[in-house]
């Protein structure tokens, strides 16, 4: 899924690549031409050379149809603003951003940072985690993140409703451990039937599981609260 990331320096280039290897698509958005031809070139990823904290620059980079949005570049004002951009101009339901000076930390969150973050290691982990889409919550990441156990909440109506687990063709490297419906818990079988509102644990590569919502109709993409 896409990711719109402010800033290709060195935080933005290793989240760029970290999300590659989780099976996301970054776009990068950065102001420094050399620095921009260094990430399109060794990360093959869309590059967009302009000030992410201006509404043209995130249009570019596709910001209302992210799935994640974050700001990392090695200013906290820049930061602040790509957010509040990508919040209220384009509709992003939460927001990361680096925050150089941990003293801003407070100023970030009062002003409309969902989620200010002074550490860069953990950046990855927390858009994976806290911007995610109602039906779908990752729960625990495997093997470096190319698998995850996942939570998948189906919509009433979707596709299959009222179909076996034998009818569907589920994406080949994707497990549905359990189902769990009206609090009872339900060990899938081909004859198991799946309804709306049925929350599935699924073991899936993050490409299968992106697939795998696809076909259940459940297709992670940003959201409103």
């Amino acid at each position: 899924m896409k990711v719109v990331i402010v800033g290709a320096g060195k935080v933005g280039y290793y989240l760029a690549k970290t999300m590659m290897e989780h099976g996301h698509t970054p776009v990068l958005v950065e102001q420094s031409r050399e620095i921009c031809r260094h990430a399109a070139d060794t990360l093959g990823v869309k590059v967009i050379c302009g000030d992410g904290s201006t509404i043209d620059a995130l249009e570019a980079a596709g910001t209302r149809e992210a799935w994640g949005f974050a700001s990392v570049t090695g200013s906290d004002e820049a930061n602040l603003v790509a957010c509040q951009l990508a919040k209220k101009v384009f509709g992003q339901r939460r927001t990361v951003a680096r925050v150089n000076n941990p003293r801003n930390l407070p100023v970030m969150k009062q002003l409309g940072v969902d989620i200010p973050i002074s550490g860069t290691d953990n950046i990855a982990w927390l858009i994976e985690r806290e911007v995610d889409s109602a039906a779908i919550r990752r729960v625990i990441s495997l093997n470096r993140g190319q698998a995850t156990i996942s939570e998948v909440t189906l919509p009433q109506g979707h596709a299959f409703d009222g179909l076996p687990l034998s009818a569907i063709s589920l994406p080949e490297e994707c497990i549905i451990i359990s189902v769990t419906r009206d609090g009872q818990l339900i060990i899938p079988r081909g004859k198991t039937v799946l309804k709306g509102g049925d929350v599935l644990l699924v073991l899936a590569s993050n490409e299968e599981l992106h697939d795998l919502s696809r076909v259940l109709g459940v297709e992670e993409k940003p959201g409103k609260p």
